[in-house]
């Protein structure tokens, strides 16, 4: 290679070099500042899309939480109410078939009716009371609950589009029960028609038993997947920005020795003209 004074190339080869070193530095000392591989769509358009419709996906999810506790919440309280209920109303009927008894005197059969009576305010004093958050799904005119429970329907093709899924409790309407208000144990044969409205209302009780479980249960299920799903989206983002941290540190020092045998490099190649001075001493 020929010595001028006019075009140092190894003092430009090495000036290139070390720009190069220094851009990889700063590209991993970026990655540890962050954390993340892909910070910016510059660093990788395609995997920082994903990431951001997950991120999205993410938000959407904590929605969904949101209102299913929301839901679990109010139906739960529906259920204390109506299991609470459901007990009394076995009390109830044990009174009913006690007081049916022609063989109880006046005076025994009053006080019968007075624990049924206060059983029976009891009851509706349940029903009026069992609201959460201005929903009360015991008593008439108390309105229902809906919930959204996933992002997908199950119906769009398109996993891009949101087409929220939804699940709804209906109102049990049990101030209506014939034991609000009913027949009084005034005596047997009153006692008789009363432990048959009993029976009635025992089969509406057992229905709302049965339709709140069931709701409680599958909201329930869906918060369990719902966060499941939080977590595997959590991760999968990280599987695609997330920087291994020890890799990164291992690169960073790797690069600062190229960085500093890069200036050095430099230094050398800029000395190089002065050895023309020589030849002509």
């Amino acid at each position: 290679m020929a010595l001028s004074v006019n075009t140092n190339v190894g003092a430009m080869m090495a000036l290139q070099t070390l720009g190069a070193t220094n851009r990889n530095l700063e590209t991993t000392q970026n990655r540890i500042n962050t954390g993340l591989t892909v910070a910016s769509t510059k660093d990788d358009s395609a995997k920082y899309t994903i990431a951001q419709q997950l991120r999205g996906d993410l938000g959407g999810l904590s929605a969904v939480t949101s209102s299913l506790n929301n839901a679990k919440s109010t139906t739960d309280v529906a259920v204390s109410g109506v299991e609470q209920i459901s007990d009394i109303v076995n009390k109830m009927k044990s009174k009913a078939l006690e007081a049916s008894d022609t063989g109880v005197d006046a005076a025994a059969r009053a006080k019968i009716n007075k624990d049924y009576v206060a059983y029976q305010s009891q009851v509706e004093n349940i029903v009026k009371s069992s609201n959460f958050n201005g929903v009360n799904l015991l008593n008439t005119g108390g309105g229902t609950v809906s919930a959204i429970m996933s992002l997908q329907d199950g119906t769009d093709t398109d996993s891009t589009t949101w087409e929220a899924a939804t699940l709804a409790v209906g109102n049990q309407a049990l101030d209506t029960l014939s034991l609000i208000g009913g027949t009084a144990l005034t005596d047997a044969a009153a006692a008789t028609t009363a432990l048959a409205e009993l029976e009635a209302d025992t089969v509406v009780i057992g229905t709302s038993l049965s339709d709140l479980g069931s709701a409680s249960r599958r909201i329930d299920d869906q918060l369990t997947f719902t966060s499941k799903l939080s977590d595997t989206i959590t991760s999968g983002i990280g599987n695609l920005v997330d920087a291994d941290l020890a890799k990164e540190s291992a690169n960073l020092q790797s690069l600062q020795v190229k960085q500093q045998l890069g200036v050095q490099a430099l230094s050398i190649a800029n000395q190089a003209p002065q050895t023309l001075m020589s030849l002509f001493r």
